[in-house]
């Protein structure tokens, strides 16, 4: 058994180095293509149509507003990786690596885009009038390929049970780490607000993430932007490390032992993709509930996401372990995830460990809670909503099992099944990239929509 465990651990790693991740990067590039590079050539405007809008009444129908629809997909996607993964990317790939993670989350923008399109397009309203969608139902209408659907489906929702159980011990080894609470009491009472909130369906979901993602993500952003500040010397000296080592091998330095131009980009690539799920087809099952009139529309939520997520937070993350010193501390290399938590620390004392224990807290609450969501749209799915209640409970014990440490060995299957769902999903967006090059064409050349908001703005 143990040697299955290794064997299934080291294919893991292969499996998630260059193959994955040319796969990703090679789709991301042929959308962006095929789109017309629309992410180089309407920023301001998508800027307009989504954060300049949040005042505005949506446009259009379904059952959460599009702010609410980005913060629950946000709130998958930022959680620990941005607090432990960067350091990682730097450690391993050298600070060039923070260059190509910002390469490769422009280009995901055009895959991210692609996945929330279709989802939108190929909704669908179940027995509570909620609208749903995702990977399965496009996979379903679009490709009239059910069965990939269905594979999809039952691969996300089993693949949860041992993520949540993940997620559970991280938030609980944090707690203990630094309040020295037991891991059961954390994973009690993070079931219990979990279920509070789920249980209460998107419409809940969205409320409450509309207001703790901002929250959380404002409260971590302000500290990295205090070392900042306490650094801003550094800047210009980080800025050229970045740049110049993205295309130049660097040497060792202190606690940091060097990295070939090929580890920079691997490294950069994976932290990029991992953070912002581009391309995983979990993203699209929130927002594909959102209130819009055109699915383009939403799909330009998605690519704030990726802002936000990638070029925004782990950018911060970046900038703090780089501008601090921390990553060429003797033995940085060997706790690389506790990296943020250290720069914190040396810049506010107890007080900086403090804030990045409950940023992480919340970050990976807010990841429970929209992760039990997803897998209980694949329940829905699959076979019914009663079956979907019942799936929650079974995500509930697997949070607190997770937070007293059970299941290890399960660990080592997570990126084996996240496997299972990426590949699907990328072939699926692929094959339906010629549905979505129609409906951004027909967003862009309707005066229903962009040409309308064009005239509005200049007659306003």
């Amino acid at each position: 058994m143990e040697n299955f465990v290794e064997w299934i651990e080291s294919f893991s790693a292969w499996l998630w180095g260059p193959p994955l991740i040319t796969v990703l990067a090679l789709s991301g590039i042929y959308m962006t293509v095929k789109l017309g590079f629309f992410q180089f050539r309407y920023p301001i405007y998508i800027f307009q149509q989504t954060l300049g809008s949040i005042f505005k009444k949506p446009k259009g129908e379904g059952t959460v507003t599009p702010l609410q629809a980005l913060t629950s997909a946000l709130s998958s996607t930022i959680g620990a990786a941005n607090i432990v993964g960067v350091p990682a990317a730097i450690m391993f790939g050298g600070p060039g690596a923070v260059f190509w993670m910002w390469v490769i989350a422009i280009v995901g923008m055009a895959l991210k885009f692609s996945e929330s399109v279709l989802a939108v397009h190929y909704r669908e309203k179940n027995e509570n009038g909620e609208f749903v969608g995702g990977p399965m139902y496009y996979m379903t209408k679009g490709l009239n390929m059910k069965w990939l659907g269905i594979w999809f489906s039952f691969a996300l929702m089993i693949e949860l049970i041992p993520s949540l159980m993940v997620q559970g011990n991280s938030v609980a080894s944090t707690v203990k780490q630094t309040f020295e609470i037991d891991g059961l009491y954390t994973g009690i009472v993070i079931a219990v607000i979990t279920a509070l909130v789920v249980f209460g369906g998107i419409k809940r979901i969205g409320k409450v993430t509309e207001v703790f993602v901002p929250i959380m993500a404002l409260i971590y952003l302000g500290g990295a932007f205090a070392i900042l500040l306490i650094n801003l010397d550094q800047v210009p000296a980080v800025l050229e490390l970045i740049f110049v080592h993205a295309f130049q091998p660097m040497s060792a330095v202190g606690g940091f032992a060097g990295a070939a131009v090929a580890e920079t980009i691997r490294w950069g690539f994976a932290r990029g993709l991992y953070s912002n799920e581009a391309g995983l087809g979990t993203a699209p099952i929130a927002h594909a509930a959102a209130t819009t009139d055109h699915p383009v529309r939403q799909g330009f939520w998605a690519i704030i996401g990726i802002v936000i997520d990638t070029l925004v937070i782990c950018s911060a993350t970046a900038f703090v372990i780089l501008s601090t010193g921390v990553w060429k501390q003797g033995g940085a290399a060997d706790q690389t995830s506790a990296l943020t938590t250290i720069a914190f620390t040396e810049s506010f004392g107890r007080f900086g460990s403090y804030l990045v224990t409950i940023s992480l807290v919340f970050f990976v609450l807010s990841t429970i809670i929209v992760v039990v969501f997803y897998g209980a749209k694949q329940a829905e799915f699959l076979f019914n909503l009663k079956v979907a209640q019942a799936i929650k409970v079974v995500y509930l014990a697997a949070i607190i099992f997770g937070s007293i440490g059970a299941a290890k060995t399960i660990w080592s299957f997570l990126d084996l099944a996240l496997a299972s769902i990426l590949l699907p999903n990328i072939l699926a967006v692929l094959l339906l990239s010629g549905k979505v090059k129609e409906l951004k064409d027909e967003f862009f050349t309707s005066r229903k929509y962009y040409l309308k908001d064009v005239e509005d703005e200049k007659a306003s």
